[in-house]
């Protein structure tokens, strides 16, 4: 197919693909002629792939060349599959390390019983991240980050079993499907604390119209 074929089959404009063919995010097609390419299904893939990791995962540009490096590189050991994965889609957020913070925050995760390599970025983020809600809000404290944990540890158990026997393609359901899937998660969120508000709503409502209820409990 041509370029414009390209573009219609993917939903992206012309101009986008020839930036991703000059970034080389985007293999160059099959020449025929000295102006003229063409292009097949494996182009469609990494179109749509480059369109989902920016459009529904929210990644830079630089974020997308770092996963599509990684998706592109030799075989990965299956046990590095999700470090690859992390650091592929380490984001550029800045964010003021505190050492007491991040001491706080390996002390958590060591209390869990998580094996997570020393140095590793993501404990001062979290650190970092737990001190911005303690000056902030009041979220329930420990207890609370205790159930943040329990739920994300079946969110590891989940993703853990969506990989394949395939090791390319194990690696790009790592990627991929942690960045998609972070939306998926958040979006679903979202809906239980709406359906969870609705049910404690109604029941605060079914108590205030109990029989019996006068004026003087009010």
């Amino acid at each position: 197919m041509k370029l414009s074929e390209l573009s219609t089959e993917t939903g992206v404009s012309t101009a986008s693909l020839k930036f991703y063919l000059r970034e080389s995010l985007l293999a160059p097609g099959e020449p025929v002629t000295r102006t003229q390419s063409e292009y097949g299904t494996a182009h469609v893939e990494r179109v749509r792939l480059i369109r989902a990791l920016v459009e529904s995962g929210g990644l830079s540009l630089a974020q997308v060349r770092r996963v599509i490096d990684a998706l592109d590189s030799p075989t990965v050991p299956r046990h590095a599959l999700l470090g690859v994965a992390q650091e592929a889609l380490m984001d550029a957020e800045r964010f003021d390390e505190d050492p007491e913070w991040t001491a706080l925050a390996i002390a958590f995760v060591q209390q869990r019983g998580w094996r997570i390599e020393d140095g590793d970025i993501l404990l001062p983020q979290l650190g970092a991240q737990l001190k911005a809600l303690a000056e902030t809000c009041d979220v329930g404290g420990r207890d609370t980050l205790e159930r943040w944990a329990d739920a994300a540890e079946i969110v590891a158990a989940s993703d853990l079993d969506t990989l394949t026997e395939d090791d390319a393609q194990a690696l790009r359901t790592a990627i991929v499907g942690t960045v998609l899937s972070d939306k998926v998660l958040q979006t679903l969120r979202r809906l239980a604390q709406q359906n969870r508000t609705a049910h404690l709503y109604e029941a605060a409502l079914r108590a205030d119209d109990a029989p019996g209820r006068g004026a003087s409990d009010q």
